[in-house]
């Protein structure tokens, strides 16, 4: 049996609410440094990298052994990273892009065991194709507040999913943590889910 704390190095609600779900006691201790973003990057290493930073980071002020969960979502348009917006112009430039548009998903996990000191990272994509959103529709949207504090300026477990008119691919990865290849992270570390 598994005795080891678990640590959500994330202070997103919604990564917490797709950690219950699987049934772990965790808990939440927030990374608090800046995000160094690398533009030169591909993107997957891109959020495999930023994931990492965040877990690295918590795990380092930590002196107990536990193992820490990092996550990192970015969306990806031709190849153009779009991070959460910082205000309402930006995210009516954002959702105006992805309007009519498939775009990815990408969330990099890294999880690091404390006392091995081992660390595992990884890139889930999920493709998700947007319908076409009048303007009226992008404005309001904005005026509701949500897509301020999102990845791509929507949240598709919000209001966000009137616009998406279809995924392949992981949607809790889209919400901030896939769950599925958590589990498999997880049972690689000797952590079991069921």
């Amino acid at each position: 049996m598994f005795l080891m704390k678990i640590i959500l190095a994330s202070a997103s609600p919604r990564r917490s609410m797709l950690l219950q779900q699987l049934g772990l006691e965790f808990s939440v201790v927030p990374s608090q440094g800046e995000e160094k973003k690398d533009k030169e990057l591909p993107p997957q290493d891109l959020a495999k990298k930023l994931a990492y930073q965040k877990a690295w980071e918590v795990a380092q002020g930590i002196d107990e052994d536990c193992l820490v969960i990092g996550a990192d979502t970015i969306v990806v348009l031709a190849g153009q990273v779009l991070g959460k917006p910082e205000d309402a112009r930006q995210a009516q430039q954002m959702l105006t892009c992805l309007s009519g548009k498939t775009h990815q998903v990408m969330t990099g996990l890294a999880l690091i065991n404390r006392q091995s000191k081992q660390a595992i990272t990884h890139c889930e994509v999920t493709e998700v194709k947007m319908r076409d959103i009048l303007p009226q529709e992008i404005n309001a949207y904005i005026a509701t507040g949500e897509p301020l504090d999102k990845a791509g300026a929507y949240g598709i477990q919000g209001k966000g999913a009137i616009f998406v008119e279809r995924i392949q691919g992981c949607y809790s990865n889209v919400v901030g943590l896939p769950l599925h290849q958590l589990a498999i992270l997880l049972s690689d570390l000797g952590v079991p889910i069921l």
